[in-house]
């Protein structure tokens, strides 16, 4: 159990404490406590009882919680809390914009107690009786209920890749005379996905005595498929094919419904192809790869498109990261030292401005005070650099998070929305817009502040944003945590025929978060991406005469 995952359980405790009514000094207590484990600098599982008994806000109390949840595996005073919550209770702690105090409302006065029953009491005009509430929260209430029930039982990619490479590799040991390929979603590395599909010629009464021993297994055959459900795990989809024609299969279950549909029109598709490779030669296509199969005009792209498409290695640096200053986990000198080890050639920390007070936002003598330290840090690590940054918050009327005279005293300015997400498209426009016009602006971080699988994000009119940047030279993010993925890939394509550049970075809290470029990368690959045309593939050297020219729309 790692450090976010300890932290998830007293998190929990805090948030049924407060519904619960529980007494407030406690249950503050736990959600400190929380904060605190998600900071430590090494896993708590590999501390002894003194050393992280020793650490900021741990102390002896907690310490032996933890210790015990990590024997156990269980929190006691949470399970004695989930004993006596319902179910559907749990349920509603997922739905944005329902917090403790709100759910302990609708649960002691309406006797709420499901999802089914709040969205049916919506429905019925019901909440906005309740303190607290009033027509505008119900809709919203309404709407991310909705929300989460269409995305129950779909996964992150970055969730569901481990498991299916591993699912793919035992299966390959196990029975090495016959085909598997990974396929569908998860091979064209999309975002989200329900299912973890396979190409094999593993016969389906064979699949059927493999899994179906399985605990909490359910399974599902057609001519074609065999679907198997084992709960808290992704989906799983077999296809059935022979040698002959494995790679048709692969080729046709690869392809989202439009490529194919696309390709089926236009191309001839062999019975018994030898390698996709084959299939797109044969019809004198170049080779596209299976993460941008997604549309039809993808088929009429020129060769040069997919040949220079985004690799992790062209990754040279780490842009948009977050240190001890406010809520990241590693000293600058622990991140900078991480990136070394990683072979890269700077660092661009961005930690969150003075606005963003519940992530230890930085006033301006706290930035004075960590440029300094840059500045120690760079004479140090030479040829490495730290590049000074800030993730600035957009306020409410587009402005950025500093006077002129602060703003300027940084190599690059991350401008991101953190706050007051519910916006119409109108507000939300204005107040981006206002942002990406301001000459501080270098990239615009995070642009619709999704999350996905739990948040849409707010509305926006992508490419009058892209335009604009386009007009102002505004770098768009990719923001490579895997429950962002934000600018969607689908506008990458729009934004390099407008000439804008744009960025994969992590947003890295820890040296662990590095790693989320990765994800970044993958996605990037969707909206054919090139490292050209990729800030952080920027060497050293040339970000460097980057932000020499983007210094100039200073003034």
């Amino acid at each position: 159990m790692n450090n976010y995952q300890i932290a998830d359980h007293f998190s929990l405790l805090s948030k049924l404490m407060d519904i619960h009514g529980e007494d407030s000094f406690r249950t503050k207590s736990y959600s400190i406590a929380a904060y605190n484990i998600e900071r430590l600098p090494d896993e708590a599982a590999t501390m002894d009882d003194a050393t992280l008994a020793s650490m900021k806000g741990i102390g002896n109390s907690t310490g032996k919680k933890i210790k015990d949840l990590l024997t156990t595996g269980k929190l006691a005073a949470l399970e004695e809390m989930l004993a006596k919550t319902p179910a559907g209770i749990l349920d509603m702690l997922q739905i944005k914009g329902l917090g403790p105090k709100k759910i302990a409302v609708i649960w002691t006065e309406l006797g709420i107690e499901s999802l089914g029953e709040l969205e049916y009491a919506c429905n019925e005009n019901r909440l906005v009786s309740l303190k607290g509430f009033g027509a505008k929260t119900q809709e919203s209430v309404l709407q991310n209920i909705t929300y989460f029930k269409q995305n129950i039982g779909f996964y992150l990619w970055a969730e569901a890749m481990p498991f299916a490479n591993a699912l793919l590799a035992t299966l390959q040991k196990k029975y090495p005379t016959y085909r598997f390929a990974l396929t569908g979603d998860v091979r064209r590395q999309c975002e989200t996905l329900e299912y973890i599909e396979l190409v094999t010629t593993l016969q389906g009464d064979v699949l059927n005595a493999e899994f179906s021993a399985a605990e909490s297994t359910t399974m599902e055959t057609t001519a074609d498929t065999i679907d198997i459900t084992t709960q808290g795990q992704p989906k799983l989809r077999f296809y059935n094919t022979d040698d002959g024609s494995f790679y048709k299969h692969l080729f046709l279950t690869t392809g989202s419904e439009a490529f194919i549909t696309a390709f089926n029109q236009q191309y001839t598709l062999p019975d018994s192809p030898s390698s996709e490779d084959e299939i797109f030669t044969n019809n004198h296509l170049p080779i596209i790869p299976p993460a941008m199969r997604e549309t039809g005009e993808v088929l009429t792209k020129p060769k040069e498109t997919f040949t220079h498409i985004i690799q992790p290695s062209d990754i040279r640096g780490i842009i948009h990261s977050h240190s001890r200053y406010s809520d990241g986990v590693n000293t600058l000198e622990e991140m900078a030292t991480a990136a070394i080890a990683a072979g890269l050639e700077y660092l661009v920390i961005s930690d969150h401005s003075q606005t963003a007070v519940y992530a230890d936002g930085l006033k301006p003598e706290k930035v004075a005070a960590q440029h300094q330290e840059i500045d120690m840090l760079n004479a140090k690590l030479a040829p490495f650099r730290i590049f000074k940054s800030i993730e600035s918050d957009i306020l409410g009327d587009g402005s950025l998070d500093y006077s002129p005279q602060v703003l300027a005293t940084f190599d690059l300015v991350i401008a991101s929305v953190h706050s007051n997400l519910k916006m119409t498209q109108e507000k939300a426009m204005e107040r981006v817009m206002a942002a990406v016009r301001n000459p501080y602006t270098t990239i615009l971080g995070h642009p619709t502040g999704r999350l996905l699988l739990s948040r849409k994000g707010y509305p926006l009119d992508h490419k009058l944003i892209i335009d604009t940047c386009a007009a102002h030279n505004v770098v768009i993010e990719i923001n490579a945590h895997p429950r962002r993925l934000d600018i969607d890939w689908r506008w990458i394509d729009y934004a390099m025929e407008r000439g804008v550049l744009l960025s994969v970075n992590p947003d890295a809290h820890s040296t662990e978060g590095y790693k989320d470029t990765y994800y970044g990368v993958m996605v990037a690959q969707k909206g054919g991406l090139t490292a050209a045309r990729n800030l952080s593939s920027f060497t050293r050297v040339e970000l460097e005469a980057f932000l020499e020219v983007q210094r100039g729309k200073r003034g």
